[in-house]
Formats: structure tokens, C-alpha cells, sequence
């Protein structure tokens, strides 16, 4: 392969923030010598096997969610399976995921002095998932909602509310669902982002302006258990204008399940006009709803969540050799971020529609393939990127030597290195990776055509070949040749399911600009968006390298600084990020640390100095002068972020460590050499690049 001189420029041209000299070595001798493990949001490593059975329902913990609070619940924002469920919660608190809790007669139903079986069931049901301090503080919000109805002296105020926190088992979560509304019935539940939140029930309240708080305590019991050919009666009520108001409430809030009429007491007469409300459910609606209860059980989308294990195996042709084995397609596959290639890797993956069962099924068959899936469980939802804390790192590093011309102590060199950048930290670059490192073409320069929507030639440049005679590259040069995509699919191997993807669309929908978007989407939405990612990573490098050349580590006007040190670079909003005045770049208000450069998105802002006209410039060179970062033929959407253009390594720690080789040849005899590797285990932020810091560490480009 001829060599990417175009990359190595690129990288070279990089900056350093220290200053010592560095050191020589080999990085990635072999898988073994670079493992990365995913660190989650909860700060623990997915490589860890858990202690749990696979599918045992956890007891929920107390947390810092299991308090009263007022949430925003935007329907919106909620899922398919969780708007229906707020819906029907709000009308009837019946929920599609809930279990129906079977209460034998109409007698039985009624709540008496004491408490019924029924309710005993649930104070267990709620007893055995809630801890004893969310219980209690269960209750006493219930208590405090009833007492608030009852007062006389009513505040008008927001409703409040009760969360229960997250509870990611959704088995576990719609039997919570059914258990309180089935004790409180004045209280209604809604999901949000598997969050149980608990909320008074207005329309029970209305109900109670109407009948007695028996009846409507009652009335919302039937609603919620849903039994099969049931009924319920209201009191028997003289005055034809109240059942009149009584039939309207019922149509009006709960009309689409089930049905009002009136009937004469039995002992109807004209010294006894009374008459009886029987509600039951809609004979339609009610099989509807039984059928869509049964096949939303066939249908419901399950998400399994797995660790994955791989080793010298790039992340998407892992996730498609995954996909043809479990029957399904890579855009059913969601992960928080891409892992190197040349190492073992582990990472949390979701995969929809593939149950814990059927994933365990093929775990000696992709052993083959390098990879190992353990930690199966079942989950509520995908995961997105970014979806993480960090990486953990474990590298060696062989081959250490001094730097040309520097006759130092090499261990003396190593330590200086090591401790200069754990306390100043490294330049924030993206990592050569994340670029296509030693290809003819980078994932920028397809990010740009997609952002140019120039979708033929991103086709061309995804099939450009390397300068090997292999069957993959044989294949994209005759589809650069012909634009035969049959032909070219017919050569291209079967392990190559991104290719195979792409070629089987631009078969079916020809090479045209259409044809090409057609194919684009043969691709999950987090590789789509990939390339556009990489384009702006490029540009960011190119932007901290100008940034530090034309400032260095003065922060100046203009820049655009951080206000607040805990949140993550990719969820900086606008609001904290702070344009410096010439005030505080006088009084050194604040440190390079604390400077950050805009990812480019159409959300973002620039720095108003220098850097922002260099930006616009890049924009105009690129042909971007006009972007949106919007594509919607693709469905892509770039609303940028900003990064800290400096970080540190995190629990740094490292040993020097001899091999003694005795095949070093010289002068024609054997020798006994200790040659030194460097051990080092760091864990970085997520979208941080291991390779940067050792970059940094080394002053050496690999």
C-alpha cells in the first residue's frame, strides 16, 4: 500500500501542550497490548460479569429520584409505548404493559372498612419491589394528596408529584404501574424514560364532586382491572339531572372504552323512582383492546443488552457479522461509542428485537470471529452515543528508545513524560481512528460530500479501493469501472456487509443522486452520521492547532470558555459557554483549561476573535459557506457541541518492565539485550482518543 502521506502531514502538524523531549516505542504490537473497557454512566467497567441471574427483576434502590417533585412531562418526547401509556394512564390508569388483577365479583371489588384481598396483594406486590423508604414515602405523598383534597382551604398550586425513580425492568415497571393505581386509585402513574412518576388523579377528584369517594374509589378500581364482561353500578340516584351530569363525565373522559345506561332499580315503582348507572366496557373497544394487549405482548419491541468482547475486529463489521447471525439488520444495533480496531475491546451494545435467549444461542459460534458477548440481560431501551462516562486503558508499550540525538537516561526521560502530561494534560485532538488512518480515503472527505449532498460521488469515494489485489479491492475497482453494482456484488465477499448493503441498494435503485440516498440509508443512522462527524472533527483538530499557534496558552478575548467543569463536553449547552471580555483577559479570569472550540453544527457559536474568522475561511474553502448542517434527504441532523480543546488522564498509573531478547543479532554472534516496555493503565473521558495521549506522552506520531 502506497503510503498516506496526506494523513501523516495532517498529524504531524499537530500541536503539544508540554514541553519535554519524549521518548521512541511501538504502540499496538498486538491486539493484547491495547485493551480498552468501556466505563458506563454509573462509573463501573462493562467488562465486569455480573453477580445477577440474567433475568432476575432487582429490588429498586432508595436514590436521589425517590422524591417528591414537579417533572415535565412532554408527550412529545415520549416514546410510542410511553405516550399510549400516558394517555390511557391519564384516562383510566390502564396501561397496554400492565398485568390485569383479577377481583373476583363486583362485591368483592368494593372497598369495605378494613382491607381486601385484593389490596393485601398490592401492599405485598408494592412491599416486594419498593424499598421500605420509597414505600413509606409512597404512602405518605398518598396521604398528603387525600389531605389536600380534604382541606377547605385548598392552595392553588402546581400538583405535585412523586417519582419513583428509573426502574429499567419493564416487567417490573408495569406491575408497579397496575399495584398503585390499584391501591390509590385516586392517583394515576406515568412512564417516562423508564421513570415511574406518581401524580394525583383530577379526574377521580371531578368524579368525586359528583358521586361519593366510594363510588369513584371504586368506579376507577374497575376501570384499571380491565375484567372480561364485568360491570359496575353506581348508587341508585333519584334526581335525573345529577345522572345526567354522571353520564356525561363518564362519556366525556372515558367514552372510547366503555358505555353509560340507566336502569330502574328492581323495585322500581312510583314510591321508589330510583334508578341505577351500569357502566361497562365498550363490547368493540373491549376486544380491541384485548387484541392489541395480545399482540402488543408478540409485537412489544424487546431490547436486549449485552457487553461485547472483540479482538483485532473493526466495531461495524462486528455488528454485522452479529446481525446475519441473529437475523437482523446493524441499524437494530446501538452502542455508546466506536472502539479501536487493532485491540481487545469491550463495550455495552443494545440490540432490538432479539431476545436474551436467542443472543446466548451464538455465543460459540462468534467465538470464531474473535468476539464474546456476556452480561446479557434484558433492557427498556437503545443506547445512543455518547451514552457513557469514559474508557478505561490498559497498553503496552515496546520497543522503547530515546529520541534521535538525545542521550538522556531513557527511564529518567519515560517518568519525566509520563508525569508531565498527567499534570498538564494533552492537546483534546480526535484520534487518527476516527479519520480512516492509512486509507486513500478519510471518513472526511465522505462526511463532506454528504454535507455538499454530492451522493454519488460519497458512493464513490465509501468504494474507493486501496492498492492491494484482494478480492474486496478487485471488487471496488470494477464497480469504479463499470458502476455495475450487480457485477460488482457478485465479487464482493459475503463478509463485507456495509459493501454488500450499500451495492444491494444502488442494484435496486440505480446510481443515481436518488439511487444514492437510497443507499445511504442502507446504512444505521449512527454510521450516516459518522462520516459527517468526522469531517467536523477535522476541521476542530485543524482549529486547536491555529488556536495554540496564534494565541498559545493565554486565554484571550473572544474565546469561548467553560462555566461549568461537570458537565460533559457533548452536552455543553450555549448557556455556559462564556465569550471572554477584554476585562478578563486582563485579570486572567480564566485558564487554558477552561477554553473550548465549537464542533461545527448549526447550533453553535463561534469565538469572536482571530479563530472565528479562521472558521468562516475553512467554511468558504470547503465550499460550507452556506451549510445548515442539515441533511434532510438523509435524515441527518448536526447541531454541533463544544470540546475542552485540553484534558487529563485519570488514575494514571504505570510500570517499566525488561524483555530480554537473545535473538539480537551483531557482528555475527548472539547478545543478551533487555529491551524496555512501558506498562500504562489511564481512563479518559468519553471522545477522548488513548492514542492522542500517548502522542502527547511520546511527542512521537504513530
Amino acid at each position: 500500500m502506497e503510503e498516506d502521506t496526506d494523513f501523516r502531514i495532517r498529524f504531524s502538524s499537530l500541536c503539544f501542550i508540554t514541553d519535554h523531549v519524549g521518548f521512541h516505542g511501538t504502540i499496538k504490537s498486538s491486539p493484547s497490548d491495547f485493551v480498552v473497557i468501556e466505563i458506563d454512566e454509573q462509573g463501573q467497567l462493562v467488562n465486569k460479569a455480573s453477580d445477577e441471574p440474567v433475568y432476575k427483576v432487582n429490588k429498586i434502590l432508595p436514590g436521589p429520584n425517590n422524591l417528591a417533585k414537579k417533572t415535565k412531562l412532554d408527550p412529545q418526547n415520549l416514546s410510542f409505548e410511553e405516550r399510549s401509556n400516558q394517555e390511557v394512564n391519564t384516562l383510566a390508569g390502564c396501561s397496554g404493559d400492565d398485568q390485569n388483577y383479577e377481583s373476583g365479583s363486583e362485591k368483592e371489588d368494593t372497598i369495605e372498612d378494613g382491607t381486601s384481598k385484593g389490596e393485601e396483594e398490592n401492599i405485598d406486590v408494592l412491599g416486594s419491589l419498593l424499598d421500605e423508604k420509597t414505600n413509606d414515602l409512597l404512602n405518605q405523598f398518598a396521604c398528603d394528596v387525600k389531605e389536600k383534597w380534604n382541606s377547605k382551604t385548598e392552595l392553588i398550586v402546581p400538583s405535585p408529584e412523586f417519582s419513583l425513580g428509573r426502574i429499567l425492568d419493564k416487567n417490573q415497571r408495569a406491575i408497579l404501574h397496575s399495584a398503585i393505581r390499584q391501591k390509590f386509585p385516586f392517583l394515576i402513574t406515568v412512564g417516562k424514560n423508564s421513570e415511574i412518576v406518581v401524580k394525583p388523579n383530577l379526574e377521580y377528584k371531578e368524579l368525586c364532586h359528583l358521586v361519593s369517594e366510594e363510588e369513584a374509589f371504586d368506579f376507577f378500581k374497575y376501570l384499571d382491572a380491565k375484567k372480561e364482561n364485568s360491570k359496575f353500578t353506581f348508587k341508585p340516584d333519584i334526581n335525573k339531572d345529577h345522572r345526567k351530569a354522571v353520564h356525561h363525565f363518564i362519556n366525556k373522559k372515558f367514552g372510547n372504552l366503555v358505555e353509560t345506561k340507566s336502569f330502574p332499580e328492581l323495585n322500581y315503582s312510583a314510591d321508589n323512582p330510583n334508578v341505577v348507572i351500569t357502566v361497562r366496557f365498550r363490547e368493540k373497544a373491549h376486544k380491541h383492546r384485548k387484541r392489541s394487549l395480545l399482540e402488543c405482548q408478540e409485537r412489544k419491541v424487546i431490547y436486549t443488552a449485552f457487553t461485547l468482547r472483540k479482538e483485532n475486529l473493526e466495531m461495524f463489521e462486528a455488528v454485522g457479522f452479529l446481525a446475519i447471525k441473529l437475523g437482523v439488520i446493524p441499524s437494530d444495533f446501538s452502542y455508546a461509542g466506536l472502539k479501536d480496531k487493532k485491540a481487545i475491546t469491550y463495550q455495552t451494545m443494545v440490540v432490538r428485537k432479539v431476545t436474551p435467549e436467542r443472543l446466548k444461542n451464538i455465543e460459540k459460534e462468534i467465538e470464531k470471529k474473535r468476539m464474546n458477548v456476556f452480561n446479557i440481560r434484558s433492557v427498556d431501551d437503545s443506547l445512543r452515543l455518547g451514552q457513557l462516562k469514559g474508557n478505561h486503558f490498559d497498553i503496552v508499550i515496546r520497543n522503547l528508545k530515546n529520541q534521535i540525538n538525545d542521550s538522556a537516561n531513557l527511564r529518567e526521560r519515560i517518568l519525566e513524560a509520563v508525569e508531565n502530561v498527567k499534570n498538564k494534560g494533552f492537546v483534546n485532538y480526535y484520534g487518527p481512528q476516527r479519520f480512516g488512518m492509512g486509507r486513500k480515503v478519510h471518513t472526511d472527505q465522505i462526511g463532506l460530500a454528504l454535507l455538499k449532498s454530492e451522493m454519488v460521488k460519497a458512493v464513490k469515494l465509501f468504494l474507493t479501493p486501496e492498492d492491494l489485489d484482494d478480492p474486496v479491492n478487485r471488487a471496488k475497482k470494477y464497480f469504479l469501472q463499470t458502476e455495475d453494482a450487480k457485477g460488482t456484488l457478485s465479487l464482493m465477499p459475503e463478509f463485507k456487509v456495509r459493501e454488500r448493503a450499500l451495492l444491494e441498494s444502488l442494484h435496486r435503485f440505480g446510481v443515481t443522486e436518488e439511487g444514492c440516498i437510497q443507499a445511504w440509508f442502507s446504512f444505521p443512522h449512527s454510521m450516516r452520521i459518522f462520516y459527517v462527524h468526522a469531517y467536523s472533527s477535522k476541521i476542530w483538530n485543524e482549529a486547536v492547532s491555529y488556536r495554540l499557534a496564534t494565541y498559545g496558552s493565554r486565554v484571550v478575548e473572544g474565546d469561548l470558555v467553560c462555566l461549568d467543569e461537570d458537565i460533559d463536553d457533548e452536552h455543553l449547552p450555549s448557556s455556559k459557554v462564556h465569550l471572554v471580555t477584554e476585562e478578563e483577559e486582563s485579570a486572567n479570569t480564566y485558564a487554558i483549561h477552561q477554553v473550548v472550540l465549537p464542533v461545527l453544527g448549526y447550533n453553535i457559536q463561534y469565538p469572536k476573535n482571530k479563530l472565528g474568522k479562521w472558521y468562516q475561511e475553512v467554511l468558504s474553502r470547503d465550499g460550507l459557506q452556506t451549510c445548515r448542517f442539515k441533511i434532510p434527504t438523509l435524515k441527518l441532523n448536526v447541531p454541533g457541541c463544544y470540546r475542552k480543546i485540553l484534558k487529563h488522564p485519570c488514575n494514571l498509573s504505570y510500570q517499566l518492565i525488561e524483555d530480554h531478547d537473545i535473538d539480537v543479532m551483531k557482528e555475527g554472534s548472539h547478545i543478551d539485550e533487555a529491551t524496555l516496555s512501558l506498562l500504562i493503565s489511564f481512563d479518559l473521558d468519553a471522545s477522548c482518543y488513548a492514542t492522542v495521549c500517548l502522542r502527547e506522552i511520546m511527542k512521537h506520531d504513530f
